[in-house]
């Protein structure tokens, strides 16, 4: 990094059905992000459709990029790298990303490097004025992941454990289809619950007489199906009682997380940490334990250009670099994968 002259770093996320730009300065922080959602473009289809998603990126990341820089009234010349997001991911629409990013690098004559969705998602907390501080545990519940991972360093990752099959996030949003709730499902069924009776029913809380730290939702996405059958005027008690089960679950296998790893802070990020229920679970348990509970605020629990910009920022600023010239994504790539900084 120069002496002289901040180290802004652009970020690029498109790794599904949402564009994210943000502006990292070395200095100040994040100083710009704008983020593009394809709710509207899926929600006739009741999921993603992979080439949609590919399309609407092109179309829309430099366009936003432009909005990012006129809004941190900065030029394509202050930046000083660029991250992007290079799995996991759809192939497709990472693919859009990485070649933005490869080839407006090498255009301005500066690094480019691809960065982990989940390590975006582990490290949004850190934009927060508040921030967590090493070590920690971190429940990542974004999408079609489930994971429970003990944090020692950036970089430094072990999984503790993580979802056997439905991820929690899936577990809503098929729930929710059940239930005939819009996408996406998961925000639709908290919505739902909320004029749900709790005392109507009991879920069973998956996986939680088992010793270990991995995860099981598919079992409680039946258990709600076969209720749908049989109480079908009861829709909102069965959105309650989904959704009360499965934030205990995740809650207890926080707690078990904790004490295993005799960690004082836990950060939960992605998708499903803007759940009011399930922060609600993790903030009681937080102060029985005597343990902080971070997460990141409510626009940034969703995939964003900001978390990648942090994310990159945090390893282009230390020298790490890209070590391919060509574009390139991993659409699975494990965390524990990732180098140390």
């Amino acid at each position: 990094m120069s002496a002289t002259r901040p180290f802004i770093t652009l970020g690029i996320e498109s790794s599904c059905d949402e564009t994210g730009i943000g502006l990292y300065h070395s200095e100040q922080g994040l100083i710009g992000h704008q983020l593009f959602s394809q709710v509207e473009i899926h929600a006739e289809y009741g999921g993603v459709v992979p080439e949609l998603a590919s399309r609407d990126h092109i179309q829309r990341a430099l366009p936003l990029i432009k909005a990012v820089l006129k809004e941190a009234e900065c030029t394509l010349n202050d930046i000083s790298g660029i991250a992007y997001t290079a799995g996991p991911g759809l192939a497709g629409a990472l693919l859009v990303g990485s070649a933005v990013a490869k080839s407006l690098a090498w255009s301005l004559k500066i690094p480019a490097l691809g960065v982990h969705h989940m390590e975006g998602h582990l490290l949004a907390p850190l934009l927060e004025d508040k921030q967590p501080k090493f070590p920690f545990v971190a429940l990542l519940v974004s999408g079609g992941h489930t994971m429970l991972i003990d944090v020692k360093a950036i970089g430094d990752y072990e999984i503790l454990g993580e979802s056997l099959d439905d991820a929690v996030g899936e577990a809503f949003d098929k729930t929710a289809k059940i239930l005939g709730l819009g996408y996406p499902g998961g925000p639709a069924l908290a919505k739902l619950a909320k004029a749900g009776d709790q005392a109507a029913f009991t879920f069973p809380r998956p996986m939680i007489d088992r010793p270990g730290l991995d995860f099981s939702f598919s079992g409680l996405k039946t258990f709600a199906r076969n209720t749908v059958a049989k109480y079908p005027e009861q829709k909102a008690d069965i959105a309650k009682a989904f959704e009360v089960a499965a934030t205990s679950t995740l809650m207890i296998k926080c707690r078990r997380a904790l004490e295993q790893t005799n960690r004082d802070t836990l950060v939960v990020a992605g998708g499903v940490s803007a759940n009011l229920a399930l922060r609600q679970e993790l903030d009681a348990m937080g102060l029985k334990l005597g343990a902080q509970v971070f997460y990141p605020r409510q626009e940034f629990c969703t995939d964003n250009g900001a978390m990648i910009a942090l994310a990159g920022h945090l390893r282009l600023s230390k020298g790490q670099l890209s070590s391919e010239g060509e574009i390139s994504i991993r659409p699975r790539w494990s965390l524990e994968e990732l180098e140390a900084v």
